[in-house]
């Protein structure tokens, strides 16, 4: 296995995915992510993302509800965009939770619950999304958190064993792209050397085109999942750089990017 010091949110994520319930109140001189607890993802290693919102936490008091997408999602009738947004959307379950906003939480797995049964996982995470709303009910927000982390693997593995392999990466995927949005949001809205350094994450989107290039054509093919191909290319080279760095203006770009794309994940660009 590679050794790979990222992010997800929802690295997600994946994951993801994504918050952590520790505040600590002295912020650490130096993020060393080769340290957090790490979870595998196929060969790639990467840190618990939860870890990765303490140390946001840590760095800051990052305005979560500002980051919190509004309205809906409707169900696509493309299974690729359906995985994306599935792991879109299990991602920006763990932002409603460190927003602490329960309502937002109980329609997020009720949307979790859909979009499995779009892509026939539903059985595997139907458990998962009762036990959501019965914590988000009584403001359990470690326990939602947990759920919402075991029902992305969950789906994942359901996928696995109904061959979807290739529909769970983009799951993966679509947690990423979501929690890297926010991140970055985050870390413009407070930008810090230390806060940039998250985004150092070359091995994972270098896995992620990797992924992408092994899929079927069929899949390769899909517009979508080919742009989202070209965005990896061009975030690759900015995370390729160290933290140190990883400039405003780069935080910047991989913002603009992985909104734009996230925008027509959730939309079908409408």
């Amino acid at each position: 296995m590679m050794n790979s010091p990222l992010n997800a949110i929802a690295a997600s994520l994946m994951l993801l995915l994504m918050i952590s319930a520790a505040k600590a109140d002295i912020p650490p001189k130096k993020i060393t992510l080769s340290d957090f607890p790490a979870a595998a993802v196929d060969e790639v290693v990467v840190p618990v993302p939860s870890e990765i919102f303490a140390v946001l936490d840590k760095l800051g008091n990052p305005n979560w509800k500002a980051q919190l997408r509004e309205g809906k999602v409707k169900t696509p009738e493309d299974r690729a965009r359906t995985a994306l947004l599935l792991g879109n959307v299990i991602a920006e379950g763990f932002v409603a939770v460190e927003s602490e906003d329960s309502e937002r939480v109980k329609e997020i797995g009720r949307q979790v619950l859909t979009l499995a049964q779009a892509i026939n996982v539903r059985k595997s995470v139907i458990t998962r999304c009762k036990s959501i709303t019965d914590k988000a009910d009584t403001r359990d927000w470690r326990g939602v958190r947990s759920e919402f982390d075991g029902a992305l693997q969950d789906v994942r593995a359901a996928m696995d064993e109904l061959n979807d392999h290739d529909l769970s990466q983009l799951v993966s995927l679509g947690g990423w792209l979501r929690g890297t949005e926010v991140l970055t949001s985050i870390v413009q809205n407070g930008f810090s050397k230390d806060g940039a350094e998250l985004l150092h994450q070359p091995e994972l989107v270098n896995y992620f085109d990797r992924c992408i290039g092994s899929m079927t054509t069929r899949l390769r093919k899909n517009p979508l999942v080919s742009h989202i191909r070209e965005v990896l290319r061009k975030i690759g080279p900015i995370v390729g750089e160290s933290g140190s760095s990883i400039t405003v203006e780069n935080v910047k770009t991989i913002h603009d990017l992985t909104r734009e794309v996230n925008s027509q994940i959730v939309s079908g660009g409408n």
